[in-house]
Order: C-alpha cells, then sequence, then structure tokens
C-alpha cells in the first residue's frame, strides 16, 4: 500500500510538471520581447507573473483553484529560480542537492543523504534548467563540452554532467552556500571537536604555525577553515586562492583569488598555480589556498618556507599520513623532480600542525585528530597526535558514541609559540578525556 501510493504520488507529481512546462512554453510564445527592453525589472515580474495568474485560470487547463498559486510560483520559479529544485534550495537545513535524471532527487540534509518526491516533467524541462543555471554563472554545456562547474548566484557550487557521459540522464550536484558561516561555539555545541581542540588551533593561528587539514568530501574542511581563519590578526594581509570562491574572511585587508576556467576554444585558463606565483608578488603575510590539488602545492610549501608563516591549506585524504603522501604526488605533478627524501624533508620543515576530519556514517563531523609533524628521520615523518577522537558506538538516537582525549603530547612548537610571546597554557596537554560544554567560547 506504501509503494503503490509513493508511486501515484510520484505520477501526479510528473504530470504537474509536464503541465507548468506546457504553460511556461506557452508563456514564451505570448511574451512581446520587443517590449521586454523596454520594462524595468520589477515591471518584467509583474507581468509574468499576472500571464501566468491568467493561464493558469483558463477553463482548458482544468486546474484546482487550490493549486493555481502553487503553479504560478512554479513558473516563476522556472523563469528566476531553481525551478523545481527552488523549495530544497530554500531549506536552510540542504547541504547537498544531487539531481539523478528527471526522476530521482537527493539531498543531504544534517548530514544524511535522503531521497525527495520532486521530479521534473521529462529529460528536456531538466537541461532546460542545467542551461539556464550554466549560462547564469557564464559557462556553457553541450555535446562538445558535456561536464561544467560553476558557481551560482547566491555563492553554491554546480556540478553538471550530461548524455553521452551520464548515461542515465543528465546528472547535477549542487553543494549550498551558507549564508550563515558555523563559528566554533557552533561546532563544540555540535561536537566536532571539543573546548581543549579549539583553543589550541586558534592559538595555533595567532602564532603563525602553518596548518593543513584534511579529510574526505564533505567533512567540514572549508567550514574549518574559515573557523581559523576569523582568529587571524586584522593587521595582516591575506591572500586567498580557491577553484570556486567559498571563503569567508572578515579581515580588512583580504585579497580573495579565484581561479578561470579556460574557454569554449580552450583557452585563457588560469589555475592555481599561476595565482599562487603571482600572489607571492602581491605582499601576503599569509596565504590561504582553499583546497590543494595539484603543482601549486610546492608554491604553497615554498611560500611558507619563505617567510610567509601562518599560512593554510585543505587537501582530500583518507588520515593524516594519506594527506602527506599526496602532497608529495602534487609535488612531482609540479614537475619538480626531488628525491622522497628531500620532499618529505621539504614538507616536513613547512607544515607544522595537521588536522583530519571525518564525517561519520551518522552524518556528524568530527575532527579525528590533532597531529604535529615534529620532523623527517630517516626518511620517514615523525607525527606525534596531540588529540584524538575515539568512538565507541552508536546511542539508541542514533548518534555516535565516543570522546576525545589529549595524548599527553607536548607539541614541540610551543617552544617556538613562546618565543614569539604567547603565553602556553600546558594544562590543555594533560593526558586525559576532554570535557565538553555547550557554551563554549574562546579562552586564548
Amino acid at each position: 500500500m506504501i509503494a503503490g501510493s509513493q508511486t501515484q504520488h510520484s505520477d501526479s507529481q510528473k504530470e504537474f510538471q509536464q503541465l507548468k512546462t506546457r504553460l511556461h512554453r506557452r508563456m514564451v510564445d505570448s511574451i512581446d520581447l520587443s517590449k521586454i527592453g523596454q520594462m524595468s525589472e520589477d515591471e518584467l515580474r509583474h507581468q509574468l507573473r499576472a500571464l501566468a495568474s491568467y493561464l493558469c485560470s483558463e477553463e482548458a487547463v482544468s486546474l484546482p483553484a487550490d493549486q493555481r498559486e502553487i503553479m504560478v510560483q512554479e513558473i516563476m520559479d522556472e523563469i528566476y529560480g531553481y525551478g523545481p529544485l527552488q523549495p530544497l534550495m530554500d531549506d536552510p537545513d540542504v547541504s547537498d542537492v544531487l539531481v539523478n535524471g528527471p526522476n530521482r532527487v537527493f539531498v543531504e540534509r544534517n548530514g544524511v543523504l535522503e531521497p525527495t518526491n520532486i521530479r521534473f516533467a521529462d529529460e528536456e524541462h531538466l537541461m532546460r534548467l542545467i542551461h539556464r543555471l550554466v549560462g547564469r554563472a557564464g559557462r556553457r554545456i553541450d555535446e562538445v563540452s558535456p561536464m561544467v562547474d560553476a558557481k551560482l548566484p547566491d555563492g553554491s557550487r554546480l556540478n553538471a554532467i550530461i548524455p553521452p557521459l551520464a548515461l542515465r540522464g543528465p546528472t547535477v550536484s549542487i553543494r549550498r552556500f551558507q549564508s550563515r558561516a558555523l563559528v566554533f561555539e557552533d561546532l563544540v555545541a555540535l561536537g566536532t571537536l571539543a573546548p581543549a581542540m579549539a583553543d589550541f588551533l586558534i592559538l595555533a593561528v595567532r602564532g603563525r604555525l602553518n596548518i593543513l587539514m584534511s579529510g574526505g568530501t564533505g567533512a567540514g574542511k572549508t567550514t574549518m577553515l574559515n573557523n581559523l581563519s576569523r582568529f587571524i590578526p586584522v593587521s595582516e594581509r591575506v591572500v586567498t586562492i580557491e577553484e570556486t570562491a567559498e571563503l569567508q574572511l572578515q579581515q580588512p585587508d583580504v585579497v580573495a583569488l579565484e581561479m578561470r576556467w579556460p574557454n569554449v576554444e580552450g583557452r585563457g585558463e588560469i589555475t592555481q598555480r599561476d595565482l599562487l606565483r603571482n600572489s607571492l608578488r602581491m605582499r601576503p603575510d599569509r596565504i590561504i589556498v582553499g583546497e590543494a590539488r595539484g603543482g601549486e602545492v610546492f608554491e604553497l610549501l615554498q611560500a611558507m618556507n619563505t617567510g610567509h608563516d601562518g599560512s593554510m591549506s585543505t587537501v582530500h585524504a583518507n588520515d593524516t599520513r594519506d594527506a602527506l603522501a599526496r602532497i608529495e604526488m602534487m609535488i612531482a605533478l609540479s614537475g619538480i623532480e626531488l628525491p622522497t627524501a628531500v620532499a618529505r624533508q621539504y614538507i616536513s620543515s613547512a607544515l607544522h600542525i595537521l588536522v583530519h576530519m571525518v564525517r561519520l556514517s551518522t552524518g556528524e563531523r568530527k575532527v579525528t585528530r590533532i597531529s604535529e609533524l615534529c620532523g623527517c628521520e630517516n626518511g620517514e615523518y615523525v607525527i606525534e597526535d596531540i588529540f584524538v577522537y575515539r568512538m565507541t558506538g552508536l546511542g539508541q538516537d542514533g548518534r555516535a558514541q565516543g570522546a576525545f582525549y589529549a595524548t599527553g603530547h607536548v607539541p614541540v612548537v610551543l617552544k617556538r609559540l613562546a618565543g614569539n610571546g604567547f603565553e602556553i597554557p600546558t594544562h590543555l596537554f594533560t593526558a586525559r578525556e576532554l570535557p565538553m560544554t555547550d557554551r563554549y567560547r574562546p579562552s586564548v
């Protein structure tokens, strides 16, 4: 019975979308294009809404009165918004919208992936939405270029891939832009990390230690990077380099740089590596690379080793050692031929603190490890964990059970911080289970 009702609801959704598509086409046929340029934006919206209301009230449409306003609003969303996806884009709890063809739409809400009852009229309907969103971002997608990455007007990231590469129909992935960024106080309340861990990371940023954050997709690396950037002194000049701009730094002297994709002819690309090389001529105090992906990592390590202390970046990796292995691989991709032992020595002299984040199966995000890269001995990294998270199981509420611990390792970099005039709260590092609190405030 439940499956039957779901199928019936899905069919009615599809019929509603097909009717909307027909009305949308009639609107397009009815518009006098010669007059559009003479109208203001508000006048045009008013005229279009009136036309949509008229078409929905026609007897031939046979649409119940209680659904007419819904239809009018959805038609307006087709013109100005995200079409059938608009309710999902308006939901503050949705972090990802995933479209697998016209009949399968999923969302990630509060860290958990779940299906929706959203449907498109057909594949052509979905393609029109893709073309409109991609066009707004100044990009194009067609059979010649069937994949595209774009930034939407609200800052969200869109990835689309269409046939013939997508075998089951056009596929869209939207990573939502959160208008209110989470801060350390929120992360502690959510159980992402313990207060002592937050205090140490704040101290590391203020003390100009170089930090690398690692983790999988959606683990919260960019959120953590945004948090740490809050504690960069306002007197410092910061240059941010990203593939798609997501960082929201509050300092007055911030230069935000974003790479440029090649044009239709395959020319004009400006890579992160190009931007990083140029940034070194811009008198930065710190450089923040949103995500290290390739050869630019060599320039970043050079900057960290030559006076740009306090720089930060993120990297996709499954654990801390894997992150360092990926950095080695990126150095190789840069075209610089360094022996492994030399590359590891170079990396260990540049990076001080390693932060690893994980998104658990429950959807919760945890800082599972904060480590110090103490150097390189006999060609191997010397890594000491400072704080760790140990999961013991799942509670009856479906949430992770576990605790954060200080390992007892006193970071070697404390001497460096003390030499720069920072008072070191050594009690942070006493081996113990770390207490949690819902009312955290930075104490350093």
